[in-house]
């Protein structure tokens, strides 16, 4: 089969579905990679795939912009042609199976997030779960990464139940996210890794340790991330006076990540929603205790009390709470925590789970294509 795989970022893809990429393209399928150009779509050629990029503009939601991403998936779908398209986010979810039903090319979506318009009654917002009503009744499958979201849309009547399925996130590669032998720093080390955007929690990480640091309360509170210009986004000038103020310790970016999940005590995630936070599914691998909401997403990766700590989303009073309560436990409460933690990564969120489904799905497109008779 010629599959396509189209998603909001070329390093989503390298990054996410690569596990995937590289079992189907063993069984000798033909991947065609559709994504924005960065540094990772030349890594997605030299493992094999094809590359064909296009334009989106991913923080807005302007009508004329959307139309030209839109025009642009119909011409790369229609010069490639491909047998079955695996879309994830929302726009190439939603414009992206607009272009595929004018070719009559099933798809497969994948409803990694909800995004800030499921978190908002604005126009906005309607105007998305018109899109998602219109849209999703041509996809041959919708696999969601929680149930909380899956019944969500279920209940908004955007989707039909019988072509929805629940994966657990995007699955993590186990191997190369795996335990390194307990020890605890000597100055507790807390890391964040989020897009800086307001629905991350990232505020309230702040405020959290404002409380924290005026009860002389001593830790390291570590925060990675990119930047995010969009109206989404913290404000540079509210970073760095966090800088200032002595609060976090900001890590920029990186693109291997392990290693300082490595060097953390504890991984935090104070987000208002999510499908399933890959942070914290990498943490869970690598034996770490995790500290999040108790939200859609998030609450997925955590039994409360065993492998970490749920905390009340927006609500900063709750979350300083449990980072002192994290702080305050022994190493061997800690270290039993981690040890829950990599359990649960292998038993829910091996990414071998997350290929036997789409290996499955593609399977049954394979057997309802229409055979030519001679």
């Amino acid at each position: 089969m010629h599959i396509a795989i189209v998603v909001n970022t070329s390093w989503n893809i390298y990054n996410f579905r690569l596990g995937l990429i590289k079992v189907l393209l063993k069984q000798g399928h033909t991947i065609t990679a559709i994504a924005p150009y960065d540094t990772y779509s030349e890594q997605l050629k030299q493992i094999g795939c094809q590359y064909e990029p296009v334009e989106l503009d991913n923080k807005g939601a302007n009508p004329l912009n959307d139309f030209s991403f839109t025009n642009q998936l119909y011409k790369v779908y229609r010069k490639n042609r491909p047998d079955v398209i695996l879309q994830y986010t929302i726009k190439p979810n939603v414009y992206g199976t607009l272009a595929a039903r004018l070719l009559n090319i099933p798809v497969i979506n994948n409803v990694s997030g909800l995004g800030t318009v499921f978190l908002r009654d604005n126009l906005a917002s309607r105007i998305a779960h018109a899109l998602y009503r219109i849209t999703f009744r041509f996809p041959k499958k919708v696999f969601f990464q929680n149930e909380d979201d899956r019944q969500l849309f279920l209940k908004r009547k955007l989707v039909k139940p019988h072509i929805t399925a629940v994966l657990p996130g995007s699955g993590v590669d186990l191997n190369a996210f795996r335990p390194h032998p307990f020890k605890r720093n000597a100055t507790f080390t807390f890391l964040v890794i989020a897009r800086l955007i307001y629905d991350k929690g990232i505020v309230e990480y702040a405020e959290a340790i404002r409380q924290l640091k005026k009860e002389k309360v001593n830790a390291n509170f570590q925060l990675m991330g990119f930047k995010d210009v969009s109206p989404l986004g913290i404000p540079e000038e509210l970073l760095q006076s966090w800088i200032d103020d002595g609060l976090i310790n900001y890590l920029g970016t990186a693109s291997d990540v392990r290693p300082y999940i490595r060097q953390a005590d504890c991984v935090v995630l104070a987000s208002y929603r999510e499908g399933t936070p890959r942070t914290l599914l990498e943490a869970i691998s690598m034996a770490k205790p995790v500290l999040t909401t108790n939200v859609p997403g998030c609450k997925e990766a955590i039994e409360d009390g065993e492998n970490g700590l749920l905390c009340q989303v927006k609500d900063s009073v709750d979350l300083a709470d449990k980072l002192k309560k994290m702080i305050g436990l022994h190493d061997e409460e800690l270290k039993r925590m981690g040890q829950k933690s990599r359990e649960i990564a292998e038993r829910k969120f091996n990414e071998e789970i997350i290929i036997q489904e789409y290996l499955k799905a593609l399977q049954e497109i394979e057997k309802k294509k229409p055979t030519l008779k001679l």
